[in-house]
């Protein structure tokens, strides 16, 4: 990095003092192999490697990257080993504070450091996403022309917030929410390395199990809560961290949740027989649970997806579009915001009307069908475009229902096995009224007068 004197001096102090710096400051990696996580990231001669030096040179230099992912999966920390590991000059600069007047000075000093010593220029720009179209254009020409390499970070989907001339000229890297078993080895060596707590508390494992919980793949979350908890301990002379110590300093509740375990049917479960029962705030209660349990968002927007053809069906056909766009919203979004997504959807779903005509409608069909009740096709309506099926009787006399007034055909569509069956019956409740009459209707037309499928 640029060193000032405040930098220095500050740099200076925690080298003497390592705690005048928070936890999380304290345990950045020094170099790429120490980092948690993002494995697919830091494979030999992989972009990031390539940054600090390793592979050796030749004429493919070192790209342009983005790093794209959530808050506290390794972005900044990325960059903080390529600035400590690398032979490069490292600027930093951020889109929150900086504008096109400092891009414009970091650029002209790259070009004089690359032409007076030959030394080439990384630039680091954290939140890029909040630089401007054009403040983002000033850039492009020092990436073109590669007189810096650039590591941008952002917590936006670039393909909406980095103009694409800049994203063509970069390598787009996507970091991942870090998994539980990176969090968990990240917090044991911020408990025994010397620059940590050096062995000053431990942590039983329900202790660790609700800091996981908190973190929700978020390693400088972990490691705040952690430093919390840790003083608080120390403070008192403990040299355990209890989980109500944790709960303490963090202020939240540990939540009764294994989500490995029975609880995590049970809760779902719950949470669908609410939605079942059309109490919105029982539903809403079973849903901040699994949220504040860690549940994975897309667990609870597939049970969600399920839900409204299993007991809303037609009675409101927009609860499955309601559905499945909460659960392509949460893939994209993921928590915190999937909170608000889920909410909706599971308020929607809850105070819709009701009806369970669809799932009883192909549960009897399917029962059928096991029982052997099935049969041939019937001939005029199997396939006649090939050769010969004429010959067979394959689609001959076949109605075509659009040359029909009222786009209805009366002609048998179930094999003689079913011709009788009446799978769906539609109920009166919501949307699903209008298709009880249209389906009396249909089936008279069709002459279908048959019998209700018993799947017993």
């Amino acid at each position: 990095m640029e060193p000032d004197l405040f930098t220095a001096a500050a740099e200076d102090r925690q080298e003497k003092d390592p705690t005048s710096s928070p936890l999380a400051v304290r345990m950045r990696p020094r170099t790429l192999d120490e980092v948690v996580g993002q494995q697919h990231l830091l494979k030999p001669g992989s972009p990031l490697r390539r940054l600090v030096g390793e592979g050796g040179g030749g004429p493919a230099g070192a790209s342009s990257v983005i790093l794209w992912g959530p808050p506290g999966t390794g972005k900044t920390t990325l960059a903080y080993v390529v600035s400590k590991a690398t032979n490069k000059r490292f600027v930093e600069l951020s889109a929150i504070t900086a504008g096109v007047k400092e891009v414009r000075a970091v650029i002209e000093g790259a070009r004089r450091a690359t032409g007076g010593f030959g030394k080439e220029t990384v630039l680091f720009l954290d939140e890029i996403h909040r630089f401007s179209k054009a403040q983002q254009d000033s850039l492009l020409p020092a990436v073109e022309n590669r007189w810096v390499t650039l590591i941008a970070a952002t917590t936006e989907n670039p393909y909406f917030s980095v103009i694409s001339p800049l994203l063509s000229r970069s390598l787009l890297l996507t970091l991942e929410p870090l998994t539980d078993d990176d969090l968990r080895s990240l917090l044991r060596r911020a408990l025994t390395e010397e620059r940590g707590l050096g062995g000053a508390v431990t942590l039983p494992e329900d202790a660790e199990a609700h800091l996981l919980r908190i973190a929700g793949g978020d390693a400088r979350r972990a490691l705040t809560a952690l430093e919390a908890a840790a003083g608080a301990a120390i403070a008192t002379g403990e040299a355990e961290i209890t989980l109500e110590t944790v709960e303490a300093t963090v202020d939240r509740a540990a939540v009764k949740y294994d989500r490995d375990g029975d609880q995590h049917y049970d809760v779902a479960s719950a949470l669908i027989k609410s939605i079942r029962g059309s109490d919105v705030d029982a539903a809403l209660h079973y849903l901040a649970r699994m949220i504040e349990a860690g549940e994975d968002p897309r667990f609870i927007a597939r049970r969600l997806m399920i839900s409204a053809s299993e007991d809303i069906g037609l009675a409101d056909p927009t609860a499955l579009p309601t559905a499945v766009a909460a659960a392509q919203a949460v893939a994209m979004i993921g928590f915190p915001e999937a909170a608000l997504t889920l909410s909706h959807a599971t308020i929607a779903l809850a105070l819709a009307p009701k009806s369970n005509a669809a799932t009883l409608a192909i549960s009897a069909a399917r029962d059928d069908v096991r029982r052997g009740l099935a049969g041939p096709v019937p001939a005029h309506l199997r396939d006649g475009h090939y050769m010969g099926a004429a010959k067979l009787g394959h689609a001959q006399g076949y109605v075509y229902p659009h040359d029909v007034q009222g786009g209805i055909a009366a002609q048998q569509y179930a094999p003689d096995a079913v011709s009788d069956r009446q799978y769906y019956t539609p109920t009166r409740y919501g949307a699903e009224a209008r298709y009880a009459d249209v389906v009396e209707r249909v089936r008279e037309r069709l002459g279908r007068t048959g019998e209700d499928a018993d799947p017993s």
